[in-house]
């Protein structure tokens, strides 16, 4: 059997000597949709930054697809979708070109682009519903556009683990609806997930499990239905992060394909 795409054992990540999380510990099957859950400054997103390289690791074990941590050198399989966007509205790219860079890691710099690197970047263009919208410039798209832009060029590096920081941060209810519907999608392709997120509202029918983190540490750790039982037990809530609704609850604008919706009304 492969390893798993992820295990923490009693993890903790920082910045130089400052531990920021301690005490992490969970793995990642293959096909798990996991949701890191917390309020701000809580250290969710430390966590992933951590695994990414990004913070320090500074204990405890940290495995990405059965290598150590610091012994990993080729980081293709590991897709990011980094919190803050940055797409340069001042550099004129369309949706295909800057989905195209994220072929780069699958090949040598001086070789050019493959009929196969064509047709797995318009792949990944399609499974965020934005084919349409394929030679149109970035900086015309809007915010909530331009994230799914940024999964699609994750997705074009045909990574075996994506993690997506705050994918719904700044955007609009209806377009956080069109990105839960991509996120579905994934899902459903059996593609393995790690989302940082404040929030489970748009995006509690694609999780199967959940970690809630809060004060540098990990309080909660289990299945969808586990986190359902977990708030009705704990209704106020502990460390502001079980606010959301249970994951088992569909509302009924979630009950329809998101992109479907968006194909018959205005565009998100």
């Amino acid at each position: 059997m492969s390893a798993p795409p992820l295990r923490l054992e009693d993890a903790s990540f920082g910045y130089g000597d400052r531990r920021i999380v301690s005490g992490v510990t969970l793995a990642v099957e293959e096909g798990d949709v996991l949701a890191v859950l917390g309020p701000n400054a809580s250290g969710k997103s430390t966590i992933v930054r951590g695994v990414l390289g990004l913070a320090d690791h500074l204990g405890g074990s940290v495995e990405i697809l059965g290598t150590p941590l610091n012994r990993l050198k080729d980081r293709a399989d590991i897709g990011y979708v980094p919190q803050h966007h940055s797409l340069s509205t001042s550099v004129a790219a369309t949706v295909r070109e800057v989905v195209a860079n994220g072929r780069l890691p699958r090949r040598r710099w001086w070789q050019p682009s493959t009929g196969e690197d064509r047709r797995i970047v318009d792949e990944a263009i399609e499974t965020v519903g934005l084919s349409d919208r394929a030679d149109e410039e970035v900086s015309r798209l809007s915010g909530g556009q331009q994230r799914r832009v940024l999964i699609a060029r994750a997705l074009a590096a045909q990574p075996r683990i994506l993690i997506m920081d705050e994918p719904t941060a700044g955007v609009d209810y209806a377009n956080q609806l069109v990105l839960s519907g991509v996120l579905g999608r994934l899902a459903h392709s059996g593609t393995t997930m790690v989302i940082v997120t404040h929030e489970l509202d748009a995006l509690h029918d694609v999780v199967s499990r959940v970690v809630c983190v809060s004060d540098g540490r990990v309080d909660f750790a289990g299945t969808s239905a586990e986190y359902d039982a977990h708030l009705d037990a704990h209704p106020s809530g502990t460390g502001d992060h079980h606010h959301d609704e249970p994951l088992g609850r569909s509302r009924s604008a979630l009950a329809s394909d998101p992109l479907d919706q968006a194909a018959t009304g205005s565009r998100p």
